[in-house]
């Protein structure tokens, strides 16, 4: 397959034995953001859902993601090459199915990352103006974000590995001295009742989970890195089953920490009454002033780390759709001194510019003052990139059944039939809460046109992408053959259990 001739400086290959398992990890888990996650995430959870089962909820969904991830991650043995869901699909679904998940992954992407950027520009600025008594507009901070995040893109994917992992250490830290505060403070004594299954199996079940699915987005973004890393057949498979233990195992301390701190009767009163600013509260009656505002700080911070990891997962798919003809070849382009994906990382920029311009200009003189970006911006597209990720991962799972039992040699029974098939079935189960509790995930209080366009916004790129398919399978039948093969013809790909081999499309 051809595409236009390569311009001094840029290349179509990406960087090569980059990134190991521990570099891996961090990227992954700070797609998760953790602070944001507990401050954030685990308050709203317990005050909109009322229950007290949500530690309980994380080690649900966790064991649910290790069972996914066992043929995610076969599957990534097969597929060396950039794409993940958008590749596994094609292989395992068929070509149309797969186009049309790489154009709803290619929106939820960039919906989970464009929509961090109204938590950023809040946050931030509520910490410039607690501190110094400045009061920036919201979109001026996040677009000092977006600079930083565009500037770590197109250059070395080690280098964001290196930020990555020094913002996602200092946000455990945090995070871990609140928990152990927590433990020691229990007014009502330290106490399991949180992991009670009573707790969470009841009225308000789904929402619950809905809510705690989101903490994990990101989880399966290791295998996109599958050109980039030091052993394409068991890097991302390692990165990604420690990243799910690592995560569930943490939010559901967390939050036990949390309902033991407050105490198990009074957690979800104290979490309806202060919201994010919980954990903070907490923190500023029991340590220094200046501990409280560094981990204000490292609240702005942990949201930045997260905007890098999901803008370098979009960068990277339009890598491979650009380079598989499915989107034009020039997104393709990477830099020969850098490798990165640079004009992947710069549609992403521009597109994440357009959006923020238009909130910027809709949140002038609204009603909901500083709260607007938290609101609209973050509520809404954040909540839209969870619905489009959680009905990618049943996808796949049936994908994976798809393909490795066409491909079983080397994988038994569990592997390729009864995990993803279970997976698949449980995914789709909480895609399903995810869509029926849809209002309440994004604060409407009553019913909204907005409860149904925003997922339906979602959908419409999988029809289109499924139809543009077909169409190339008529007009265009060479670049259909290496739909889901980076390009290459199926005969042309990498055997089975073979490493990925440079690309020169």
């Amino acid at each position: 397959m051809s595409t236009s001739p390569q311009q001094p400086g840029t290349g179509t290959a990406l960087g090569r034995r980059r990134l190991g398992v521990p570099a891996l990890v961090f990227m992954i888990i700070a797609a998760s953001a953790p602070l944001t996650v507990v401050a954030g995430g685990v308050t709203s959870n317990y005050a909109v859902t009322g229950l007290t089962g949500i530690p309980l909820s994380f080690i649900v969904l966790g064991s649910v993601l290790l069972v996914f991830s066992v043929g995610y991650s076969a599957m990534s043995q097969h597929v060396p090459k950039a794409g993940a869901f958008y590749a596994y699909i094609a292989r395992g679904l068929g070509k149309p199915a797969g186009v049309g998940a790489a154009w709803v992954a290619l929106l939820a992407y960039n919906a989970m990352q464009i929509g961090i950027y109204g938590m950023f520009g809040f946050a931030s600025s509520s910490f410039i103006t607690g501190l110094t008594g400045a009061e920036p507009a919201w979109w001026i901070c996040a677009l000092g974000a977006w600079l930083v995040v565009g500037v770590l893109g197109v250059n070395k994917v080690d280098l964001s590995a290196k930020v990555l992992g020094a913002l996602v250490a200092l946000e455990f830290l945090v995070v871990i001295v609140y928990d152990l505060i927590s433990v020691a403070a229990a007014p009502e004594g330290v106490s399991a009742a949180s992991l009670a299954p009573s707790g969470l199996f009841t009225a308000g079940v789904g929402a619950a989970l809905a809510f705690s699915i989101a903490a994990f987005m990101g989880f399966e973004s290791g295998a996109i890195y599958n050109e980039e890393v030091k052993d394409p057949r068991t890097t991302a498979r390692r990165a990604t089953f420690i990243a799910i233990v690592v995560i569930g195992c943490f939010y559901a301390f967390s939050a036990w920490a949390m309902a033991v701190g407050e105490g198990d009767s009074q957690v979800i009163a104290r979490t309806t009454e202060l919201g994010p600013d919980l954990v903070f509260a907490f923190l500023a009656e029991r340590v220094p002033a200046w501990a409280v505002d560094l981990s204000s700080l490292l609240f702005v911070t942990s949201l930045l780390a997260a905007l890098v990891a999901f803008h370098n997962v979009v960068a990277r798919y339009f890598f491979a759709l650009g380079r598989e003809g499915v989107l034009p070849g020039g997104l393709a382009r990477t830099s020969s001194r850098t490798q990165a994906p640079v004009a992947g990382s710069l549609a992403q920029s521009a597109i994440a510019a357009v959006v923020l311009a238009v909130f910027a200009v809709s949140g002038n003189g609204h009603e909901t003052g500083p709260m607007f970006p938290v609101l609209t911006l973050f509520t809404w597209l954040t909540n839209m990139g969870a619905f489009g990720l959680v009905l990618l991962m049943a996808l796949t799972s049936f994908a994976v059944v798809g393909y490795l039992n066409r491909h079983a040699a080397g994988h038994g029974i569990w592997t390729r039939l009864v995990a993803p098939t279970a997976a698949g079935i449980a995914l789709a189960a909480v895609f399903a809460m995810v869509v029926a509790n849809f209002d309440v995930l994004i604060g409407l209080q009553e019913a909204s046109i907005l409860g149904w366009l925003l997922p339906v916004i979602v959908l419409v790129p999988g029809v289109l992408g499924m139809l543009w398919a077909v169409g190339l399978r008529g007009r265009s039948p060479e670049v259909y053959a290496g739909i889901g093969y980076g390009g290459d013809a199926p005969e042309a790909a990498p055997a089975q259990g073979q490493g990925p081999q440079g690309v020169h499309v």
